[in-house]
């Protein structure tokens, strides 16, 4: 899943929500230093990429992607994923999507001195461009897609990924919507165990 996804899945709780965000930035087990909540919403988001990976409805997703884009399917997919929960937004949560976004932009300030390093370069362009508001509009997704496949110098070609998307919306919609909620009890059971560790 993708930045908003695992945002969402943090269940409110502050500190567990900065580590399942940091989580793609800090390698193995280098993350002793840090807070024992924050290391706990680290492992959380390593419970929620194996769950997903290993879950046939993202598979099935990401089939119909693979012929184009090969392995980078896998990541086109948990993009799609964050714009149908952003704009579904109102189904799974009573907060406003831009008030919750606004919140976590917030909380990253205010725990600015413990993000990595790659982190901190990213979060200006992610709070002066509002990528996580922005996801739920096809302008924002595509700018997502266009930005990924800079960083792949071209290789990947997931800027003309918004094509798949727009047209096989349908599809990817109802595989997100049925995945999601049975992502949503794993990770609650994942995050209540952690807890009590």
């Amino acid at each position: 899943m993708n930045f908003l996804a695992h945002i969402f899945l943090s269940f409110g709780d502050k500190e567990i929500t900065i580590g399942n965000f940091i989580a793609d930035s800090i390698r193995a087990n280098k993350f002793q230093h840090l807070p024992t909540k924050v290391q706990k919403g680290i492992k959380l988001h390593r419970h929620i990429d194996t769950y997903t990976d290993a879950h046939s409805i993202p598979k099935i997703s990401s089939r119909r992607l693979h012929a184009n884009y090969s392995h980078y399917s896998r990541v086109i997919v948990d993009i799609y994923y964050d714009h149908f929960l952003a704009k579904n937004w109102s189904k799974y949560s009573d907060t406003p999507l831009d008030i919750f976004v606004e919140d976590f932009y917030d909380l990253l300030e205010d725990n600015y001195k413990i993000l990595p390093e790659g982190v901190k370069r990213m979060m200006p362009y992610m709070i002066s461009d509002n990528w996580l508001y922005n996801y739920s509009k096809m302008e924002g997704i595509g700018n997502v897609l266009n930005g990924m496949n800079r960083r792949t110098k071209n290789k990947s070609k997931m800027n003309f990924a918004i094509i798949d998307l727009e047209e096989h919306y349908d599809s990817f919609e109802k595989e997100f919507t049925e995945f999601f909620e049975e992502l949503i009890t794993f990770s609650k059971h994942k995050y209540i165990s952690l807890l009590n560790k």
